[in-house]
């Protein structure tokens, strides 16, 4: 794929934009805008939002346009999601944000080089590609999904890597829930380190 296409980060693959309420993880009932981008190269089997794994290239969209759309509502928060949006330059979104005094949050998988610059920076790491060694100890939250009893394992390795200050996340996949989250609750209770992290925007039935 050209990458000249997306202007050094100045348009992008977007999928979905929505104002919401964040639904996961530390930011959990917080008001944010969240900007879904496009394109994943790591394809986890349980993923629940495939839809985003192919980037429309017909249909980029500049950084402008997205802003303008942001500044339209109350937020004070971008939440950049995917696929995998540091498959991007993230940079030229990041800089016109700050321009406009709205706080930058990324969920990502760690697993390409780390561009812009960010408030809060969430790390989902996966096992068929592991994150950089740049962005471990800059994550502020640790998200691991655990979809089977061996992800426990998984997620203690990237314990021990993130910083001592960095928020620790267990979640259950959401196809699985009824049989993992009792096993996460009790996990978290003999593992006081942890919280226990749901969608709940999905029982709230919202975006």
């Amino acid at each position: 794929m050209p990458k000249d296409i997306f202007e050094g980060g100045n348009k992008l693959p977007l999928i979905d934009e929505f104002y919401t309420i964040q639904g996961e993880g530390f930011h959990f009932g917080k008001a944010a805008y969240f900007i879904r981008i496009g394109g994943c190269d790591i394809g986890c089997h349980w993923c629940d939002t495939k839809y985003s794994w192919k980037a429309d290239t017909d249909k980029l969209i500049s950084i402008e346009e997205i802003a303008e759309n942001v500044t339209k509502t109350k937020a004070d928060t971008i939440v950049v999601t995917g696929g995998e949006p540091l498959m991007y330059n993230m940079n030229p979104l990041c800089n016109l944000m700050k321009q406009k005094d709205i706080k930058t949050f990324i969920e990502t998988s760690g697993a390409h080089q780390l561009t812009g610059k960010w408030d809060w920076i969430c790390l989902s790491p996966k096992q068929n590609a592991a994150p950089t060694d740049e962005i471990i100890p800059l994550a502020n939250e640790l998200k691991v999904i655990i979809y089977e009893q061996e992800d426990f394992l998984w997620a203690e390795k990237y314990a021990e890597l993130v910083s001592k200050s960095c928020y620790l996340f267990l979640q259950p996949e959401w196809s699985r829930r009824h049989i993992l989250t009792s096993l996460i609750v009790e996990y978290v209770k003999q593992n006081t380190k942890w919280s226990i992290s749901i969608q709940a925007h999905k029982y709230m039935k919202i975006p």
